[in-house]
């Protein structure tokens, strides 16, 4: 089981390093290469910067809301 956690573990922190590295990039260096250039092609327009996030956050706001509504609920029910 040990192996299992410590693959997963490193599967995540490989992607989470890949998504920070790609939205640093996107964000900070992106802005000061030429609008023509390439590299332009593999990144979503500059507003998506701001906007993935505030999205993901708020998702992440009302999914944590619904889970901690319904043990709080569960939780109700077994007390009466």
């Amino acid at each position: 089981m040990e192996l299992a956690d410590r693959a997963v573990g490193f599967i995540l922190s490989s992607i989470s390093v890949t998504i920070f590295t790609y939205y640093t990039f996107w964000v900070i260096i992106l802005p000061f290469v030429d609008k023509d250039h390439f590299v332009h092609n593999y990144f979503l327009p500059q507003e998506y910067a701001i906007l993935l996030p505030v999205y993901a956050g708020v998702t992440l706001i009302c999914f944590l809301s619904v889970f901690i509504g319904y043990v709080m609920l569960k939780s109700k029910k077994k007390k009466a």
